[in-house]
């Protein structure tokens, strides 16, 4: 396949799955060889082992870069510190997309990120919200599960200090019943006083606005 048709196709994709040529390919290996080719001279990224990314000059839509964190595994959703960025609940860039995931975690270094996954069990995989953009889908926790999924998989005892630390910020975003009814699924002493600790921290943040 030539490059110039190989794109028609490929520049409509936000990510490039190998096995959607395969079909119709007068082999394999011709088709191995190509993208191997292709990569080499720096027209794909690769993301993983048979996905890839346009370079940026050929692509024809912009990347939704969580896109890409909720494709190279799934099912997964973006947790963490990343999805406490995205909320704006800290007041740093993350560059690293922290995932959590009912398959085996793992974590794939890219030229266009870094994307790390926790392995979850099933019966703690929920509590995320869809997000589109660009006609790419992808999934994001919500702050209060975020919160839970960082102190749980990070095993964090939470003291008011610690939130401090985080500077834990635009804690309205937090709702307290959500969060206290999700720590109850998790059946975790440290996750129930992490709930008391975070409605201190929120009493306390909230009185400190009042006097600025």
């Amino acid at each position: 396949m030539k490059w110039e048709d190989f794109i028609k196709i490929a520049g409509k994709l936000p990510i490039v799955n190998k096995k959607l040529f395969l079909p119709g390919a007068s082999s394999v290996n011709a088709v191995e060889v190509q993208f191997s080719r292709w990569q080499k001279t720096g027209k794909l990224i690769q993301l993983k082992r048979g996905m890839y990314l346009l370079a940026e000059p050929y692509r024809k839509i912009d990347l939704f870069e969580p896109y890409v964190a909720s494709a190279l595994i799934s099912p997964s959703y973006i947790s963490l510190e990343k999805a406490l960025e995205y909320h704006d609940l800290i007041p740093e860039g993350v560059s690293v997309y922290t995932s959590v995931t009912t398959k085996r975690q793992g974590k794939f270094i890219t030229k266009v990120g870094v994307y790390d996954y926790r392995h979850i069990k099933s019966s703690l995989f929920w509590g995320y919200k869809t997000v589109c953009m660009n006609k790419q889908t992808a999934f994001i926790a919500s702050p209060e599960k975020a919160l839970l999924d960082f102190f749980y998989l990070k095993k964090i005892r939470v003291t008011l200090d610690y939130l401090n630390e985080m500077r834990l910020q635009n804690v309205e975003k937090i709702d307290l019943d959500i969060l206290a009814q999700y720590a109850k699924r998790y059946d975790k002493k440290s996750l129930f006083d992490a709930v008391r600790m975070i409605e201190k921290y929120i009493v306390r943040y909230k009185k400190d606005e009042k006097t600025l």
